[in-house]
């Protein structure tokens, strides 16, 4: 209709012209809004799918990580060994273990000597000591890239007129008998543990410096240390129990079943301090299961006794327990977060439900409505 034919139109016509434009403006601004909310709820889908694709994942198996497991078996044994070791040597005396001969330390290592030589060289009876031979003991040293060879030479005196003889004493080792002195131990733990190098992959790095240690050795080192190091973990957990407040989470991992050959799902329960802490500290505590006794016997939690505080943790059910026991239970923020940024990871509320238009959720009321205006889709979002 032009111009022209507006001015033949009375009052009447031309209200209910513009009543009928007004109705085609809402439904257009409707159909708008709803194709928005559509576009909308691909956009957010899109972005699920993308990053359940391309997110970060755990590594797949190899081949290659079926040593990790074979490691954690030989260090276990060695461990165990040390600890019958220790347990029978207060009620029979010790036996030396068949062992294989060690090969000597390559000759081509640089050598360091160090001396132990007794502290004063006169004896008892007043006659000077007179050196006759010397115990000599070589440990292996390395430093990262560098292996050498530390000489332990311990020098024997002897009095010619009542033949006494002295010498210094064995310098206290992390292994008695052992090779490695306490850098190269250090090194494996540190590499092994906090920089996550397997011990096969660390069989290589120690080749290509000149020096050929199998990954049974070094599991065997890794066992040896873990038993001498348990008094230290067994302090820093009474530490831990002292404070008010304590973070625990659980994760599993595979553990090697001996006979079979086959994996079966263990956890690794951990627990540290909060960030304001005076001492940040986390103990780590190896269960075959995630039944919540694990967490209860770690904490000494029982009804009348045991560790009272404030528990930071998820929303698992092996933690109920404690809080019927006397344990405050304060929930995991990041927990409560994740349901938000999984739902609305890039846009906000407002673009989502417009405030004349139609959300997401409403997508299948127009669906089963599709003359449904946008008023119609809010009055069914308020029933």
């Amino acid at each position: 209709m032009n111009a022209t034919e507006l001015h033949h139109l009375d009052a009447h016509q031309l209200r209910e012209m513009v009543q009928s434009l007004q109705a085609k403006v809402q439904a257009t601004e409707s159909a708008l809004t709803f194709k928005q909310a559509v576009i909308d709820k691909i956009t957010h889908e899109m972005a699920v799918l993308k990053r359940m694709k391309f997110g970060a994942k755990a590594e797949r198996y190899s081949p290659d990580q079926a040593s990790l497991l074979e490691e954690a078996v030989e260090a276990d044994l060695e461990a165990l060994a040390c600890e019958l070791d220790g347990l029978a040597a207060g009620k029979q005396p010790a036996t030396d273990r068949q062992t294989a001969r060690r090969q000597p330390l390559p000759a081509h290592l640089p050598r360091r000597e160090v001396h132990h030589e007794p502290h004063s060289t006169i004896c008892h009876c007043g006659c000077a000591l007179k050196r006759i031979g010397e115990d000599i003991a070589e440990k292996l040293n390395y430093q990262p890239g560098v292996f050498t060879v530390e000489r332990h030479v311990r020098g024997k005196w002897v009095c010619s007129h009542c033949e006494t003889l002295v010498q210094a004493p064995v310098a206290p080792h992390i292994i008695d008998k052992g090779i490695p002195t306490a850098g190269l131990l250090a090194q494996v733990l540190v590499a092994k543990y906090a920089d996550h190098l397997p011990l096969y992959r660390q069989e290589s790095i120690f080749a290509r410096a000149g020096m050929a240690l199998s990954r049974s050795t070094l599991a065997q080192w890794v066992g040896a240390c873990g038993v001498q190091l348990q008094p230290l973990v067994d302090a820093l957990k009474r530490e831990l129990l002292q404070h008010p407040v304590l973070h625990a989470d659980e994760t599993p991992v595979a553990m090697l079943k001996p006979g079979n050959g086959k994996t079966h799902r263990a956890y690794l329960w951990s627990y540290c301090s909060t960030r304001f802490a005076g001492m940040h500290a986390v103990v780590f505590d190896f269960a075959e299961s995630r039944a919540g006794q694990h967490a209860r016997d770690f904490l000494g939690v029982t009804p009348t006794t045991g560790w009272r505080g404030t528990l930071v943790c998820d929303d698992f059910s092996g933690y109920k327990q404690l809080f019927t026991m006397g344990v405050v239970e304060a929930g995991c923020l990041a927990h409560a977060r994740r349901k938000f940024y999984v739902t609305l990871p890039r846009f906000h509320v407002q673009q989502v439900m417009q405030p004349n238009g139609c959300s997401p959720r409403s997508l299948e009321a127009r669906s089963r409505w599709p003359s449904a205006s946008a008023g119609g889709c809010t009055s069914l979002r308020s029933n």
